[in-house]
């Protein structure tokens, strides 16, 4: 059984799940306005593999979502799978936030597009296609009524900021799911099996998040 224990912090959702060949076992998440990150992770964990009767010893790999996204979830979720793959000497894989994201949608065709807030009108997005295949690659964009107006199929944005997005992505062809706002462990389970068969592994050593844009810390006035 490979089992795979998936981590995903990189916005106000902080979420684990457990996955067996790339199936779900059991997910916990709990999304709040201040960030409990740092006193809910571990915990979930340990609930997780409580629950389902997985040791640690069991696992084959542990699989984090690699950003972008808040840099203090980010830090803490890579930071804690980092310190179980050293421990247990077992892979770690990362896996694309906004594909994550992007997983939870189900159409036949047209585009999907994750967005996640940057603040103001800036948004880290990437497009994929129905079968979730990435067709753009991720960006910091600022948005502007201009913006995928020259696609004339069908587009789904989701993510945290669809309610500043729609006052300007107002064609007829634009579609909001204010249903599917973070990402989620559960969808990294397939994504990270995926990796984990081709042996796509970070260097447990100097992997980094994708941050996608400096960190940046204000002065006090």
């Amino acid at each position: 059984m490979n089992y795979i224990l998936n981590i995903e912090t990189a916005t106000k959702n902080c979420s684990v799940s457990l996955a067996k060949n790339g199936e779900t076992v059991l997910c916990k998440e709990i999304a709040e306005q201040g960030y409990s990150h740092a006193e809910k992770l571990h915990v979930f964990i340990e609930d997780i593999l409580k629950e389902t009767g997985v040791s640690v010893q069991d696992l084959k790999a542990i699989a984090v979502s690699k950003g972008p996204g808040s840099y203090t979830g980010l830090r803490i979720g890579v930071s804690t799978a980092k310190g179980l793959c050293y421990a247990l000497g077992i892979p770690l894989i990362s896996v694309d936030t906004l594909q994550v994201l992007a997983k939870q949608v189900v159409v036949e065709n047209g585009l999907i597009v994750p967005m996640l807030d940057a603040r103001r009108m800036e948004v880290y997005s990437a497009v994929f296609d129905a079968n979730h295949n990435k067709i753009m690659e991720v960006q910091a964009e600022v948005l502007t009524e201009n913006s995928y107006a020259e696609i004339t199929e069908a587009v789904y944005f989701i993510g945290d900021c669809q309610e500043k997005c729609k006052t300007v992505l107002v064609k007829n062809n634009f579609n909001f799911l204010p249903e599917i706002v973070f990402p989620s462990a559960n969808e990294m389970s397939s994504l990270s099996y995926e990796k984990f068969v081709k042996n796509e592994f970070e260097d447990v050593a100097y992997f980094e998040p994708f941050y996608l844009k400096d960190f940046l810390i204000a002065k006090p006035k």
